[in-house]
């Protein structure tokens, strides 16, 4: 598939999964690969994450929108923009846009929020998608990248509008859930890319949050991002003092090497059964992404896992 037809599908990509799958880090590969097609991309973190950052090098940002990539249109690239969507400023953002300056400043100050939401579950939820609706209705960016919150309140967090549009059957409530609903029902504005590790548990649970995000919530899904996948090695399974002979290496590394080894040969046999198990049960293409030895991801990982997207968007049917 043409990568730069992939990556403008849909103009928001919501990408979600367990918490420890490398979600936040696929979101900001996502936006740097979409970005080397010439399209602008955006990426949204919700309030208290801001951990995006790293994967540019860059420092963590707030409300306003920071430049982590500079567009070069010699080159082909687009600009790749940050920012953190907080609901009390929604909130204010939304009140001043309808005239209520005033109003919207002190309910700021007193922390009225906390009492709304209180009494209103979802409204906090519903107010960051409708941050993101009214971006996405702007055309600022040619696509948004939204870091959702871990797959066990992924649903809950976009089920927020479908059940405040079933409660509140009129006033701005029900017609900001309308509009929201309207977005993510659309597959030419939205889709969600789920993403997991090759292990059993990410795995149970991306498979039943895709159902439920499919039949109830009628959401359009993208190919399943695995993320940090062992590749396959030649000769792993034999003995390495037939590889490079008893005497180069001492006995104490040759046992550490067969133990690697052997890691290694069950580990990948492990992942390949849990990927087997994933194809069956859920008929999406997937995507892997490459196991990173490190312990952090910076810009250099980040542009690693990039090319292995674009690599994989490339390998799909069109």
């Amino acid at each position: 598939m043409d990568p730069a037809q992939f990556f403008s599908a849909s103009r928001v990509v919501i990408v979600a999964g367990k918490g420890g799958v490398g979600k936040t880090v696929v979101a900001g590969a996502l936006a740097r690969a979409a970005s080397r097609f010439g399209i602008a991309t955006t990426i949204l973190e919700i309030e208290g994450r801001c951990s995006v950052a790293s994967s540019f090098d860059a420092p963590s940002f707030g409300y306003d929108e920071v430049e982590l990539i500079r567009g070069d249109k010699s080159a082909g690239r687009a600009a790749v923009r940050g920012r953190t969507i907080t609901p009390d400023l929604a909130l204010v953002e939304y009140l001043e846009d309808h005239g209520l300056r005033r109003v919207a400043r002190r309910m700021a100050a007193t922390g009225v929020l906390e009492v709304v939401a209180t009494a209103t579950p979802g409204i906090k939820d519903l107010l960051v998608l409708g941050k993101v609706k009214q971006l996405e209705q702007t055309r600022r960016s040619d696509l948004l990248v939204l870091d959702a919150p871990a797959a066990g309140h992924a649903f809950s967090f976009l089920e927020a509008a479908r059940v405040l549009h079933d409660t509140a059957k009129v006033g701005p409530i029900h017609h900001q859930a309308v509009e929201v609903l309207g977005m993510l029902r659309d597959p030419a504005r939205t889709q969600v890319m789920l993403v997991t590790l090759a292990e059993e548990t990410p795995i149970n649970e991306l498979i039943e949050t895709a159902y439920r995000l499919e039949d109830q919530l009628q959401v359009s899904l993208g190919p399943v991002i695995v993320n940090g996948v062992l590749p396959e090695l030649t000769d792993i399974d034999r003995d390495p003092a037939e590889l490079i002979g008893t005497t180069a290496v001492p006995q104490t590394q040759m046992s550490t090497l067969r133990a690697a080894g052997q890691w290694w040969s069950k580990r990948f046999d492990r992942q390949r059964e849990e990927l087997d198990r994933l194809a069956e049960a859920l008929p999406l293409p997937q995507i892997q992404l490459p196991y990173l030895f490190g312990h952090t991801i910076g810009a250099a990982e980040s542009i690693a896992l990039s090319d292995a997207l674009i690599r994989g968007v490339s390998q799909l049917d069109g």
